[in-house]
């Protein structure tokens, strides 16, 4: 059972880690893992997943936070690390029994509850254990926004001390799906079970539950905090743990002795290797190899601009868990963190590095909470998710350059070039047909700020 779990937590935790780097050929056929995720799929109304997720932790426990959830995951391989560690220092006692911190488990868990009911998405993100593993990779990698990498970096801070000295701590008093799902594993069919005839108290056991949920003094598992490492059967020399039906009489004096206790089994994956290919920071752009072309200024907008595939402004942010996913996957960087309050973290669109290709869904494909629904290349211009508009005082157009640009690249004729009353043909915008994609203001040769904006509509159907 161990080495079938490893072996699933190494495919999951690889594959999403590729997936959140952004490597295009992956998005492809590894893009169901994302959706796998227990708070994505229930923002998503999921409820195939929900209901798989649970019936398994009835079933055999909570094996998704060791083999699924890619924030348990790297917190199993830090505290497997730790436990190597203490034993190059002759220190035999990596974990032992901690009480279960019923009021702060709880009361985080009620907390968050709420922030999902009444929409407050920022603190639900924080929170998120899918989300935050995608909001470390894609902040600290791609050197995010300042408040977002403080997060971020915060996260990582934690997750990883708690996971050095405590094993699962993170995930049984902070994490909220740790604790939803603690409400159905404390009910498993199947889980390890202490054959007290044959238990000496030598606590190998308890030192070697990443959970610190086996108090072997009183020879008692609390079941709602095992997360199913199967480290306490691989440990004991005496055959006194087994994995089994707990509601059956105990056959345990039948069955065979475990093989190869002492062997110990978790291989590193090398695609944090692949996150070198991501570091970098931009550089300003030549022209010709001669003169310094200014980046663009990203704007504050009045009203967010969310990809097309979100219904509405609302709905997107309802839905949305900040996990970053989408923006990883975004090939033109169009999709960055916000780091307004009311949508910290949570993806909004600009246009300084690129602009929204008519013809690319990949968001909508990766999007595992239902914030961006799945769509064709056919559907996509039917969603307007902005309007453009003109600063006359910008555009060199209007002061006898000939220009033109954002005419000649947008995709639906929106702009056209009129006469203005001094002679000069301008920009005019046919706001009925125009889709946001934001061509325009990328290309606008107007430095810092472009001429030609666009700005966010909050119904992205036109009915």
């Amino acid at each position: 059972m161990k080495k079938l779990r490893v072996i699933l937590a190494l495919v999951f935790w690889t594959g999403i880690t590729l997936l959140f780097l952004g490597i295009p050929e992956i998005a492809s056929w590894l893009g169901w893992m994302p959706k796998l995720q227990f708070l994505p799929a229930v923002m998503a109304l999921n409820f195939a997943t929900i209901a798989v997720v649970i019936l398994a932790c009835l079933l055999i426990g909570r094996i998704y936070c060791s083999a699924i959830c890619p924030l348990g995951i790297m917190q199993d391989g830090i505290s497997h690390a730790s436990v190597i560690a203490k034993r190059v220092r002759k220190n035999r006692k990596p974990f032992h029994y901690r009480k279960e911190l019923k009021w702060l488990r709880y009361g985080i868990w009620v907390i968050f509850v709420l922030a999902v009911a009444f929409g407050f998405q920022s603190f639900v993100a924080v929170l998120a254990p899918y989300s935050a593993y995608g909001r470390i990779l894609q902040s600290i990698l791609h050197f995010q926004p300042g408040s977002v990498l403080a997060v971020a970096a915060a996260t990582l801070m934690l997750t990883v001390l708690l996971a050095w000295f405590t094993g699962r701590e993170y995930c049984n008093v902070i994490c909220p799906v740790g604790t939803t799902l603690s409400f159905f594993s404390r009910f498993a069919v199947f889980r390890p079970v202490i054959d007290v005839d044959k238990c000496k108290n030598c606590k190998v056991c308890e030192n070697n539950c990443k959970a610190g949920c086996i108090d072997i003094a009183n020879h008692r598992i609390d079941y709602s905090r095992c997360v199913d490492c199967f480290n306490c059967i691989g440990n004991c020399k005496f055959d006194a743990l087994h994995y089994r039906n707990y509601y059956k009489k105990d056959s345990s004096k039948q069955e065979p002795s475990t093989a190869n206790q002492g062997r110990r089994a978790f291989i590193t994956g090398t695609a944090m290797g692949l996150t070198a290919m991501t570091l970098g920071a931009q550089n300003k752009k030549k022209d010709g190899g001669y003169a310094l072309v200014e980046d663009k200024q990203a704007l504050e907008r009045e009203t967010p601009l969310t990809p097309p595939g979100s219904v509405s402004i609302k709905d997107f942010y309802r839905r949305c868990t900040a996990c970053q996913l989408c923006v990883a996957a975004c090939p033109n960087g169009v999709l960055r963190p916000s780091t307004g309050l009311e949508h910290f973290m949570q993806p909004e669109m600009g246009f300084e590095k690129g602009y929204c290709r008519p013809e690319c869904t990949k968001c909508s494909e990766v999007c595992p909470s239902g914030a961006i629904i799945k769509i064709t290349r056919e559907e996509k211009t039917q969603y307007h998710v902005g309007t453009a508009s003109v600063n006359r005082d910008l555009c060199v157009a209007e002061h006898g350059t000939k220009c033109g640009n954002c005419a000649r690249h947008c995709p639906t004729g929106a702009i056209q070039m009129v006469e203005s009353p001094e002679g000069n043909l301008v920009p005019a915008v046919d706001a009925a047909i125009c889709i946001g994609c934001g061509a325009c203001e990328n290309l606008c040769p107007s430095r810092p700020v472009s001429a030609i904006t666009v700005n966010g509509r909050h119904n992205h159907l036109n009915n």
